[in-house]
């Protein structure tokens, strides 16, 4: 019944395709009726719940379909290729992106294990990568209805809107996914800071001996841990990230020059060889197609 009122509530608000914010930060409504190929995106921490239609993500050559049947929940920041190659005027893509707070996150982390709260978490390294599905339950849809209906009122959004997320945030760990994501945003996980301190600064040189050192690790070990919760290498990890973000960038309308030194290219050709070889089409042609409106990767 929950998810059919979130469902409604998105219907009203949204009567024609794009991205609105809700009045919570890092909360925001989406509407996709036409295709959208899949093509290169990041995905930062977040959950995304879908309620009508379906959604496409391919990480590491691996395409994941996912649906009101459940959330995406991706703790981590993640090059991905994404899109609603399904989605029709008959059958729109609708849901919800709900970026996850890192402070909110860790503090909610802690404190369930000192009340010893939801399942208890997998030992040793982060599961493998980088993302999670998980079944609507009970808690995650109230959570989440409780949290869209404050968009009613701009005073409720004010008052209550930290709240009703920290709940949400709550129930997010508390659910199928929970463990994986309370394993990403627990005080000890080096490779969940060095993705994070690697999505913060792709502008600069970006070292895999400094980021071992900054995990704590030998080279040897940091390598294979990184692989371990990513599925990709610590070098496939940041190029990833880099072209994907360039991507995005250039689609925003970006110049491919500026997109390039914004992620840490200094040569122009070397990042059109790279972008060609990963996405299979220059910068310039993948400027003049175009595929992914602003915001709705």
């Amino acid at each position: 019944m929950s998810r059919q009122q979130i469902r409604h509530l998105i219907e009203d608000l949204l009567r024609e395709d794009g991205l609105i914010e809700t009045g919570v930060t890092g909360v925001r409504l989406f509407r996709v009726s036409t295709p959208v190929p899949c093509a290169p995106a990041v995905y930062e921490p977040s959950v995304i719940a879908i309620v009508s239609g379906s959604k496409e993500a391919v990480l590491d050559g691996e395409r994941r379909v996912y649906d009101a049947s459940r959330y995406l929940c991706c703790p981590m920041s993640m090059p991905v290729q994404a899109g609603t190659p399904a989605a029709s005027p008959d059958n729109p893509l609708l849901g919800v992106s709900i970026a996850l707070d890192q402070r909110a996150m860790t503090e909610l982390t802690v404190e369930m294990e000192t009340a010893g709260a939801g399942a208890p978490m997998p030992r040793g390294n982060l599961p493998a990568h980088g993302i999670r599905f998980a079944s609507w339950d009970a808690a995650f849809s109230e959570a989440l209805l409780r949290l869209l209906q404050l968009g009613r009122s701009r005073a409720d959004t004010a008052v209550l809107g930290g709240a009703r997320l920290r709940e949400l945030h709550y129930a997010i760990l508390k659910g199928e996914a929970g463990a994986f994501a309370r394993h990403a945003f627990g005080a000890g996980n080096a490779i969940a800071r060095s993705i994070a301190h690697v999505s913060s600064n792709l502008d600069a040189p970006i070292s895999i001996d400094d980021m071992a050192r900054r995990a704590g690790m030998s080279r040897a070990v940091f390598h294979r841990k990184f692989k371990q919760a990513t599925a990709m290498s610590p070098i496939q990890f940041v190029k990833s990230m880099r072209l994907g973000n360039a991507a995005m960038k250039i689609a925003a309308g970006m110049t491919v020059n500026e997109a390039a030194m914004h992620v840490g290219y200094v040569s122009p050709s070397q990042f059109s060889r790279e972008f060609k070889r990963m996405y299979g089409q220059s910068p310039r042609q993948w400027s003049n197609a175009l595929h992914v409106p602003a915001g709705l990767g």
